[in-house]
Formats: C-alpha cells, structure tokens, sequence
C-alpha cells in the first residue's frame, strides 16, 4: 500500500449521536435526521466544528452503517444524516426528486445555523445522495461550502431519468422495490406484500409495457404510481417534470453555488456522461475550484474500491483504496479537511482532473480464484482540463462492406438496412447501469423473512463484458450467438489497429438514416474488439459505451418532429465518455441498431403518445455512407502512451 503523508484530522473524539432530530421544512413538514457529534472527555464537544450532510432516501439507520458517520465525528466534523421527504422517519410524501432541492435548502441554512455549526456546510453522497446535493446548491444556500458528488446528475432529461428521448427503465425498477421500502408499505402489510410481489415478478411486468394506471402493483402506493408514470410519459423540455431543481440542474446552472467540488464517477456508471457534463459546465462558469475524478468502476460507494467492473479486471491499481488514498472516506476527507477546515494537505497544488485510462493488459482471461476475468488493466493520469485539450476528434467513416474507414466516402452506395420490430428487441447484455434490479423470492426455511433490500438482484449486469448473449441475460434466446450477428444489428469494424489507439472524452455518433415508420430509435454502441486467442478463441468483443436517440426528438427537446416515411435526416447520438486504449491488434467496431432492452424503453415505431402506445410496428431502417450522405463515429484520439 502506498503511504500518504498529507496532514489529516485526527480521530481524537469519541461520538455522541442524537437520533430522530426534527428539521421543519418551509412548508411545515419535518424531516428527521441523526446527528453525530464530537465528544471530548465524556462531554458534548463545543466546537464549533464544519457539518458535513448527507441526506437518502435509502434509511438514515441503515444505508450507512459501517460507513462511517462516526467516522467523521471522530475527525472533528458533525455529520449530520437525514431521511429524505416522505422516506422512513421523515414527514410528508415523497415524489421522486421534486422536492429535495427546497428540502435541502432548508436543511443545510438549519445545520449552519446551530450552535455546534461553524457556519460550513459540505455535503457527499452517491446517486440519489448526489442528486440532492446539486438540487439544493440550485437554489444556492449561503452556507454551502463544499460538495463531494458522487455519480449525481446534471440533466435528467438528456440521460439519467430519460436518455436520447427514451426512458431508463432502472426507474420503473427504482419505483417497485424503493415501493417495497416505502412509508406506505411499512404502515400496511397490505400494501408491503403487494409491492414485494410486483418486484419479485418485475422482469414480468417489462413484458407487459405500457403500463397504465391502477393496471401495475405500484397502485397500491399512488405516490409511487404517479411520478412513475410521469418519468414515463414526459419527454419534452417543457413538460412540468423538467422544470424542477431536483431533475435539471442544467437548467439552473446559473443559479447552482458557486462552491468547490468534486464530481467523482466510472467509466461504466449510470452517470458517466452526467458527471463529465457537469464538471465541464460548471469548471468553466464558476470561479470555485472545480474537481473531477473518473476511474474504471460501476455504480456505488463500494465499486470505488474495487479493481474490476463486470467482466474486465483492471489491476491493483484502480481501486481508491491503497492507490489514491487509504480509503474512500480518507479520500474524501483530504478534501474537506482542505475546503471546510483549510488545511494545506497539496489538494490546491493537484491537477484538476484525474482519470483511469482503461486498455493495455494481456488480454488473457485470469484464473478463477481471482475472477476468471479478462486482464484489461490501465493506469491512472492526471490532466489540466475536460474534454482533453490535446485529443483530436478523428471520423470513423461507416461503409457498406461493414467496415470503418478514414477517408470519408467519395461515391455513391446503397444505405445498409435492418427490419426492427419491437417484440423482439436487442437484448442488454452489460451497461452503464444501476439500480436496475427486481427481487429474489424469500428463501425457505428461514424463521424472519428478509427485507426487500436484502433480496436485490440484477436485472442487466453492470460493467464491461463480451457482447454475446447468454443463458443470464434478460430475453436473451438460444443458441447465444454475439448480438453482432442478429440481423437487426449493423456492425461496422475497423482494420486491425496498427498501433494502441488511446480514446479518451466524448463520442458521437453522426449518421444519415430513414425509417418507414412515423417514429422509431436508433441505438449505438462502441465495441473493443479482441482478436482471437487461446482463452478466447472466438475472440471478445467488448463494450466500451452506448446511447440511443429518439427520432421524434433528433432536433431537440423543445417539440416532437415525427419521421416522413422514407425521408432521410441527420441524427446526432452522444454515447457516453470513455478513456479506453484500443490495443495494436484489436478493431474498433460501432454497432448500430434500434433497441437495447431493457436498459431502453422499446419504440413501438407507432408515433403514438409516449408511454400510451397501444399499437406496434416493424420498422424498415436505413443507414446512409455514401459522399452526401457520410455517416461516422467520431473519437476522441490522444496521442501518446499511458503512463
């Protein structure tokens, strides 16, 4: 383990913890939070001391035990819990996002305000945890000091609640078993066994989309029910869902404090692109100092400890813990030692930005005793800013033998061409996904039942894997080929690769298309392909990235363009960022299709309401490569080696 000599503050305190301390909301609700607090001598330490706030929807008592409250107490900070609206010990109903940008308004003005406050408010936290922090620095408190947002979001719109016009579906699945917790299904056995039912038979209810009200489990708590729905069913800008601070900081970014922060995220998270966009905003409009750290994980806390995400290890250096710190809270204190208590422990004197460039292992598949996964490997660096500088946006030209080209194409070529029908869509295999998760029944035998949180399971796997169906993937069918070789798929390759190509920053696809029906989805995925090899005989194609843009929104947010039959038009897909190095050897290779189910919602091609479809329609798509016409993925190409 490497030795980190920056000063720190010293676990010199015992702790104290108040419990169930009501915080009154502006509108006359109570939120309850636990508040740990120094103890020096057998007495409460008068301090003041910075707080730091964390507030979840996931129980204040039990999402982070063993993670530490006290371990900040112990350091001289009152770390302050709370139970977010409507979500166990805490008042009023909860709604999805709606209201924790006032909530945490609130919340922070009251911590900075007590007597054991120094007036420093910093707050952290992971997924839900992270969107609350930057819904309530969009209504900027004055006593926000310093925030630590892990894998949060930045618009909820573009890909995070919805994605391209299409709908995560991880939110459905986010309504039925966060249903199974709620205040409703505690305070009615009724209504606990109902919802547990709904998400023990989820991967039932996916089948069965459209859902339309009182038709799904989730009648049972409307609450739930109805934002579910909601999320659903609205898609454009201008629909009241994205105008609030909890689903669209975006929108608010002029308002959002101006505080320092860390945006922290993996290159196979939900929020890979949340994160970088939210970075790349905000390091450029505020005058705080701006953080970024993106290393090779999946989501939550404990990937960051990890050295492999899904199928690929990356070596011993990727996790946090040894490498960039003794651990994640260790981590996460340098900085709030530096921001709330002004320590000078170098984290002014670093670079901004440090990122995990994944790529350059032996490609063999380790032995079982440590994962029977394949060695990817990479390597951390430091950089100045984000998107890189240095790196060079570089057009891979698609073309109808299937291949990917430098030149751009000088004549004219038929368009390749796939029937996408909606009941039969393409499976996920692996992505950038969370909280996508139905629940394992309750086991035999055992004399309590277990909680619904401890019977989570996933429904896709999140991380990087071979893009080839198995008798685990959800809809997958027998014989298990590569989704490449679906007829419905376009794949288009690179030669051989001369030498490592290093991708690191945003990629676009950028194709010319025409669809026979009124409305329809076109997908993307960049793959990392492995030739064959002695463990891989069949080689290992790899997915790096994915996306997906709906037609009827290829312009935009603002309104719905419905598709003319036939007639080709630009369509602009944003995959999610990456820092991969492409081997010598390997291809790179973009697939195109129209679903990817069910991280995605499925078109029904119909044109019809989104969410109240009551039809569906095999789409004939076309994809153009010719001189008017060129269709590319562009890349972002550094050069030079990981170092």
């Amino acid at each position: 383990m490497a030795e980190f000599d920056w000063p720190q503050s010293e676990a010199k305190y015992d702790v104290a913890v108040l419990r169930d301390v009501t915080v009154p909301m502006r509108d006359g609700v109570e939120l309850a939070a636990d508040i740990y607090r120094p103890v020096l001598d057998g007495e409460l330490a008068s301090g003041p001391f910075p707080a730091v706030l964390i507030r979840t929807p996931y129980d204040k008592n039990a999402s982070l035990a063993g993670n530490g409250p006290e371990f900040w107490a112990r350091r001289g900070y009152v770390q302050v819990v709370q139970d977010v609206r409507g979500r166990f010990n805490s008042g009023g109903d909860f709604y999805l996002l709606r209201d924790e940008g006032p909530d945490g308004y609130d919340t922070i003005e009251w911590v900075a305000a007590q007597p054991w406050c120094d007036g420093q408010v910093g707050t952290m936290g992971t997924s839900y945890l992270a969107w609350v922090q930057s819904a309530a620095a969009c209504h900027n408190p004055p006593h926000l000091s310093a925030m630590w947002v892990n894998q949060g979001a930045f618009n909820g719109l573009t890909s995070s609640l919805r994605h391209g016009g299409a709908l995560e579906l991880r939110w459905l699945s986010w309504a039925f078993w966060g249903g199974s917790l709620s205040k409703e299904a505690r305070a009615d056995p009724l209504v606990a066994t109902t919802l547990d039912r709904g998400a023990t038979a989820f991967r039932d209810w996916l089948r069965r989309m459209p859902w339309q009200e009182g038709e799904t489990p989730l009648a049972s708590a409307p609450n739930y029910e109805r934002w579910a729905l909601d999320v659903y069913r609205q898609g454009l800008s201008t629909d009241p869902l994205w105008q609030s601070t909890g689903m669209n900081f975006e929108r608010h970014a002029e308002e959002h404090a101006d505080v320092p922060t860390m945006y922290s995220s993996g290159w196979y998270d939900s929020y890979t692109r949340e994160t970088t966009s939210a970075y790349t905003y905000f390091s450029r409009h505020k005058t705080s100092r701006q953080h970024l750290l993106m290393g090779p994980w999946t989501h939550g806390d404990g990937a960051l400890s990890l050295s492999y995400s899904g199928d690929l290890e990356f070596g011993p250096t990727a996790p946090v813990d040894g490498n960039l710190a003794e651990s994640l809270p260790h981590l996460q204190l340098r900085f709030f030692d530096h921001y709330l208590k002004g320590m000078a422990n170098g984290v002014a004197e670093e670079a901004p930005v440090r990122t995990f460039v994944m790529g350059g292992g032996s490609g063999r598949r380790l032995p079982e005793s440590i994962g029977g996964r394949l060695d990817h490997c990479g390597a951390w660096r430091e950089e100045a800013d984000w998107p890189l500088e240095r790196a060079r946006t570089t057009a891979f030209f698609l073309t109808g033998d299937g291949t990917l080209e430098f030149e751009a194409p000088t004549g004219r070529e038929e368009p390749s061409q796939f029937d996408f029908d909606p009941s039969h869509p393409v499976p996920t295999i692996s992505a950038n996904i969370s909280s996508l998760n139905d629940l394992a029944p309750q086991p035999e035998g055992l004399a309590l039942p277990l909680e619904p949180g401890a019977r989570r399971r996933n429904v896709v796997a999140q991380g990087g894997s071979d893009q080839r169906e198995r008798p685990d993937v959800f809809m997958a069918e027998p014989p298990y080929l590569p989704l490449a070789s679906r007829p419905d798929v376009l794949a288009f390759e690179s030669a051989p690769l001369e030498a490592d190509t290093e991708v690191t920053g945003p990629i676009r696809a950028s194709l010319w298309v025409s669809t026979s029906a009124a409305d329809t989805d076109f997908t993307a995925k960049l793959v990392d392909v492995y030739p064959p090899s002695a463990d891989y005989p069949e080689g290992y194609a790899l997915g790096i990235s994915d996306s997906i843009k709906r037609l009827r929104f290829r312009n935009g947010y603002e309104r719905e363009e419905f598709a003319t039959p036939g007639e080709v038009v630009p369509l602009s897909i944003e995959l999610y960022p990456t820092s991969n190095v492409f081997a010598a050897g390997h291809r790179i290779r973009l697939d195109i299709s129209s679903s990817n189910f069910p991280r995605f919602d499925v078109n029904p091609n119909s044109g019809e309401s989104l969410g109240r479809q009551t039809r569906s329609v095999v789409a004939h798509q076309s994809v153009f490569h010719d001189r008017e016409r060129p269709s590319s993925v562009d890349l972002p190409l550094v050069d030079g080696p990981v170092r």
